[in-house]
């Protein structure tokens, strides 16, 4: 066979760069960059700035509502019916509903006593309550310790029921269904559920009982969380941030303008016929919650949000956990999206503007776009934009926008404000996660019913401090994450491209933004606890 030389394998115009792969790459850059890159380029500029608009719409929109209902006082007790709940002296304490509350919990070591403790304490009438303790653990001597305190809080005349099953099918909705079907959940008309890291204050049924034996339209009332160690990390402090935003305002504008808005999955009390109606617990998604709130509502139940009643509980410390988490908050809702769009569209229960309000509102723009456009937009497409000098991105869209959206998430709280840069920063490193969870749920992906149980350390960090002082032990391997570290560079190669090339000054957000990625790259964040 004949020889085949080098000027019939590559093109003329790379005959003279051969010996040079920079050069290479230059020239197949430059032969690639008109007809493709720039379009496409453009094309994501375009969709990104459409998916901030939607955002930025929706922001400004709650905060009108929440100015609104602030000025004119459009409090609960102002909506609905509400009248403490009296001993009546003929009757007794036969007037008081009976309550079934709900604890759900799986190998909870560190905190399984303060929720039971606190379900035990609350202020009702003791031959009207019943506790459930609902426990998957599957380890042995934990299920020992929590029988043992049902048994001790059992023995000073409280109606507490021990309850296991034996498989973990449908992890706590699994557990939530086990537990209704028991003979003696039929002579309770509300059931109130607390994860195994809540602890209500003992006035915590008298204050929202009420709604729901006064008010027969209502099937929900859900309560605040208030996060016993906001201030243990940074990154504590930047999760209460967002989850400060989503109940002072989200939770709340559902609230007051449709009656229509996610269940947190705890701290809430649901009428029982409500539930029943709606289908009861189920599991095909990891938010069984927010999918039996949406099935409510699809029947016409109202949902009845109070900011006055807080619930202590506990925020993931560990950036393990918290990765987890929030992989399960952002995959469920997606493929929850994708299970019930047509079901909300079909309705005939329900008006036209809720259904607008639940597909677009709710779960469009809160559960995709807002991950989807924190990522795609401020990690991916801007950078790009960068090393395509002909792509330019108005400074509405990379600025103004994304200013604005960011003062509307701070009301929630003011305490922090000086924290709002090292929030930005966080947030978006963590729409990485979001966004690939995201598209796991909307594509019905590998990991889209992946439960893991968000660690509760409790105490434990305390008590394993001298531990960890004397005898810290951990693989570096274990901490390093690579999506992040392998995203941080692409950031801080394009903040150095700015820097030599660049016009815009985007190299000081890129940098602070890489080296955010650097570092939770390298597991340099959250708290890190001993292994014992």
């Amino acid at each position: 066979m004949e020889r085949l030389t080098s000027t019939q394998m590559i093109p003329d115009a790379f005959q003279g760069a051969r010996d040079d792969v920079t050069m290479q790459f230059a020239m197949i850059w430059g032969q690639i960059k008109a007809p493709l890159i720039v379009p496409l380029l453009r094309l994501a500029v375009a969709i990104c700035l459409i998916m901030s608009l939607m955002l930025f719409i929706e922001r400004v929109y709650m905060g009108i509502v929440i100015v609104l209902v602030k000025l004119f006082g459009r409090k609960p007790d102002r909506r609905y019916k509400w009248e403490p709940m009296k001993d009546d002296v003929e009757a007794g304490t036969s007037t008081y509903p009976m309550v079934l509350v709900q604890i759900p919990m799986y190998n909870e070591r560190e905190v399984y006593q303060l929720s039971i403790g606190a379900a035990c304490g609350l202020s009702w009438p003791s031959d009207r309550i019943i506790i459930q303790v609902l426990d998957d653990s599957t380890d042995p001597t934990i299920k020992d310790m929590v029988e043992l305190e049902c048994q001790r809080w059992a023995s000073k005349g409280i109606n507490i029921k021990y309850e296991i099953r034996d498989s973990r099918n449908g992890y706590k909705s699994g557990a939530l269904k086990e537990g209704m079907k028991r003979s003696y959940v039929k002579s309770c008309d509300y059931v109130a559920i607390f994860d195994a890291d809540f602890q209500p204050e003992p006035d915590f049924l008298r204050r929202t009982i009420p709604f729901l034996v006064h008010n027969p339209e209502l099937g929900l009332v859900q309560t605040r969380w208030k996060f016993v160690n906001a201030d243990e990390c940074l990154m504590t402090r930047m999760q209460e941030m967002s989850l400060d935003y989503h109940f002072t305002v989200e939770q709340e504008v559902g609230s007051s303008t449709y009656a229509f808005f996610g269940f947190n999955g705890t701290a809430g009390v649901w009428r029982i016929a409500a539930l029943n109606e709606a289908g009861g617990w189920k599991d095909r998604t990891t938010v069984e919650d927010m999918d039996l709130a949406v099935r409510a509502s699809l029947k016409g139940w109202e949902f009845l949000y109070l900011s006055s009643v807080k619930v202590k509980n506990e925020l993931p410390s560990t950036l393990k956990a918290y990765r987890y988490q929030q992989h399960r908050w952002s995959c469920g809702p997606a493929n929850l999206f994708r299970k019930m769009l047509m079901e909300i569209i079909t309705n005939k229960k329900v008006t036209s503007w809720k259904k607008v309000h639940v597909i677009y509102s709710f779960f469009l723009v809160r559960k995709i776009v807002a991950h989807l456009v924190t990522f795609i937009f401020y990690c991916v497409v801007l950078p790009a934009t960068v090393l395509v000098p002909e792509v330019e991105v108005p400074k509405w869209g990379a600025v103004y926008i994304p200013s604005i959206i960011t003062i509307l998430n701070a009301v929630g709280t003011p305490r922090s404000l000086h924290l709002l840069v090292f929030w930005i920063l966080f947030e978006n490193v963590m729409s990485l996660h979001r966004t690939k969870a995201t598209f796991i749920g909307l594509l019905e992906a590998g990991r889209v019913n992946e439960w893991i149980v968000t660690e509760k350390l409790g105490d434990a960090l305390k008590s394993k401090a001298n531990k960890a002082a004397k005898k810290p032990r951990f693989r570096f391997g274990e901490r390093l994450h690579l999506l992040e570290l392998g995203t941080g560079a692409y950031l801080f190669f394009c903040g150095c491209y700015d820097v030599v090339f660049g016009k815009n000054h985007y190299f000081i957000y890129l940098y602070a933004q890489a080296i955010a990625f650097f570092i939770v790259g390298l597991g340099c964040v959250g708290t890190f606890v001993p292994r014992s």
